[in-house]
């Protein structure tokens, strides 16, 4: 199979009109994707969401152009959470779905993720021979004048979504009397998260509702909390929770201002779920970079945590291999596979408010379930070769180990889609962490420089 070059961890992401994300791109990407997945005779069809950027208007016709001319019929859904788009593709019985998307970046940018009819991203091995179909000549494949695909807009997506985003909410509970603070990025679910809070009855003070489609994640959102916690102190909230663009990851705030991270949200969940009989597989997955103070809370529990690689995508695949139904990462991606089957924002912070209702404490209780270690991570920007195998770099990795033993953890990954190499070091010492982290970004950029001829 041949590697991937268009796709990345998430999938096809860049600045809007400028390569890859073109209007060309996505037409070709709509032909290819969806002759890969025609199979058999029955019309076929592919629901197609987006979040608020501008581009999307761009990125939108472009895409149904492609699908139409491979024969595929077309719903148009507007402004939705990626997690909809999982849900509906999997639900209406659909070949694909497919969201436009950047998630977290600035409106600048957008992306395309592709979603199969069970729901589920797609393998790398998919968009490998999607990307092989894109490269070659599809013109005698594509549908002839008399069946070409159909586009029409399907009203009732946002219902469908929270009804069944409400369904994860344990019946017979309400949040009657509960204040919660919600931003929502300006972002794909600016109406339908709030709505959710709404019918199961909380007082809901709505942020980042209002996108113009370049507001998307500016100042706002789960990449920018420090506003949230100000709004939840102002109005005396008892919990605040923060999305992203499109929706499939949230970062919660407790009722002191405090920002609760992904890590927690598991924790919790985890234990929340083991003592009801509900965690399946015996563990959670988390990610390279979850907290080692999550790893040890789980172990004192019974609770396996088992780590993937970065990206909610190899989380879910680690979880469907192991037949678990919790994983997420720092971040704030979950996933609640008797939920959703990719990261879900809204369902998880509903998770957190359940237990809340349940146990009649305030968030800030809740919600700490264990001390985190000091971690620190830093980007290191190189040019030409990546330094992460040259030998300075080596010894200063095996110099570090050493100086960590079993107290701590360092980790050293290239980043997806830039030069640059991301240093993660935590140990229950600070200074500790803070010299390592130092040690290693200083080795790495000298390994990086260019040699000089004297």
């Amino acid at each position: 199979m041949s590697q991937r070059k268009l796709f990345g961890t998430d999938g096809i992401r860049g600045t809007a009109n400028t390569p890859p994300m073109t209007p060309e791109m996505a037409l070709r990407l709509g032909q290819a994707a969806g002759l890969w997945f025609v199979r058999g005779d029955h019309r076929h069809r592919v629901i197609i969401g987006k979040d608020t950027r501008l581009s999307g208007y761009m990125i939108e016709p472009a895409l149904v152009a492609g699908f139409t001319s491979a024969g595929i019929d077309v719903l148009l859904v507007g402004p939705l959470p990626t997690p909809a788009i999982a849900m509906l593709a999997r639900s209406m019985r659909a070949d694909l779905g497919v969201m436009i998307s950047a998630s977290h970046n600035p409106f600048e940018d957008n992306g395309i993720k592709l979603f199969g009819p069970d729901g589920y991203k797609l393998s790398d091995e998919t968009e490998a021979a999607i990307e092989a179909l894109m490269e070659s000549d599809l013109s005698s494949r594509l549908a002839g004048p008399a069946h070409l695909g159909r586009a029409r807009r399907l009203d009732d997506a946002a219902g469908r979504y929270i009804e069944n985003a409400k369904a994860s909410f344990p019946r017979g509970k309400t949040l009657d009397g509960v204040r919660v603070v919600i931003d929502c990025a300006h972002g794909a679910a600016y109406r339908v998260a709030p709505t959710v809070l709404l019918e199961l009855g909380a007082e809901v003070i709505a942020l980042g509702v209002s996108p113009d489609g370049t507001n998307i994640n500016r100042d706002c959102g789960s990449m920018h909390p420090r506003h949230l916690s100000g709004e939840v102190l102002a109005h005396g909230a008892d919990l605040g929770m923060a999305l992203d663009g499109d929706a499939d990851r949230v970062i919660l705030c407790d009722e002191r201002g405090q920002l609760i991270d992904g890590d927690q949200v598991l924790a919790l969940i985890a234990e929340s779920w083991a003592a009801d009989g509900r965690l399946r597989g015996g563990g959670i997955v988390a990610t390279v970079m979850s907290n080692l103070g999550l790893e040890r809370l789980l172990d004192a529990r019974g609770i396996a945590m088992h780590r993937a690689r970065v990206g909610d995508r190899y989380v879910m695949e680690l979880m469907r291999a192991l037949d678990i139904n919790v994983g997420g990462e720092q971040s704030g991606h979950m996933i609640l596979s008797d939920f959703a089957t990719t990261g879900d924002g809204l369902v998880a912070a509903l998770q957190v408010l359940a237990t809340l209702v349940t146990e009649r404490r305030p968030a800030s209780e809740v919600c700490r379930r264990f001390f985190p270690l000091p971690q620190r991570l830093q980007n290191v920007r190189y040019q030409g070769a990546s330094p992460l195998l040259h030998p300075d770099v080596l010894a200063a990795v095996s110099d570090a180990e050493l100086l960590l033993g079993a107290s701590g953890r360092l980790l050293l990954r290239p980043s997806g889609t830039e030069p640059v190499i991301r240093v993660m070091v935590e140990a229950e010492d600070e200074a500790l962490v803070d010299q390592i982290v130092a040690s290693l970004c200083e080795r790495i950029t000298r390994a990086a420089a260019p040699e000089t001829v004297v």
